[in-house]
């Protein structure tokens, strides 16, 4: 939790910052490939959470990785290390991300379904994500064949689960109920 708090203030600020310089849209394309780049890689994700490795290294990884970072972005990794807190990397990353998402009036829909949405089903959902909070939003599709069939929505702090799991797990508490 702590190091939750830690990744938003760390992202407040530098948001705050690019804002203020007018390069929060570069930074926001920096903080996703950071965030892509942390989700598929297990060495890099490893290596910014090892602490057997020196912070040296991780700099001149991180560097050699992202080598078109802006400058914003950069002085971010740099206070990081600098802070003892580049295992925050990816989390500062998303949560700037977040942010500014917000503050341009955006939001993700995450939908999980049994299979991968088709663009038909997308646009639907779009509409409904419209319908629910007014606001456009970005859909994320996550693939989960344990929910059997239907599909559940998240948008910030709302969900609809129209799930068959879901559904069948009703029936047997009703059924163990009566």
């Amino acid at each position: 939790m702590a190091q939750t708090r830690a990744a938003i203030r760390y992202a407040k600020a530098v948001l705050d910052l690019a804002k203020d310089q007018k390069t929060a849209e570069v930074v926001n394309t920096d903080m996703k490939l950071i965030v892509e780049a942390v989700a598929v890689s297990k060495d890099l994700k490893d290596m910014l959470l090892s602490g057997a490795v020196p912070s040296s290294v991780k700099k001149s990884a991180l560097f050699a990785v992202f080598s078109n970072l802006s400058a914003m972005s950069v002085n971010l990794i740099n206070t990081l290390i600098q802070n003892k807190r580049i295992g925050l990397l990816s989390e500062v990353a998303q949560k700037y991300t977040e942010l500014f998402d917000q503050s341009q009036g955006k939001q993700v829909a995450i939908v999980t379904s049994a299979i991968g949405l088709t663009d038909d089903l997308k646009e639907k959902v779009l509409a409904k994500v419209r319908e629910l909070t007014g606001k456009d939003a970005e859909i994320k599709n996550v693939v989960d064949d344990s929910i059997l069939g239907g599909f559940i929505l998240r948008v910030g702090d709302i969900q609809y689960d129209a799930s068959i799991a879901n559904k069948l797990n009703k029936l047997k508490r009703e059924f163990t109920l009566n």
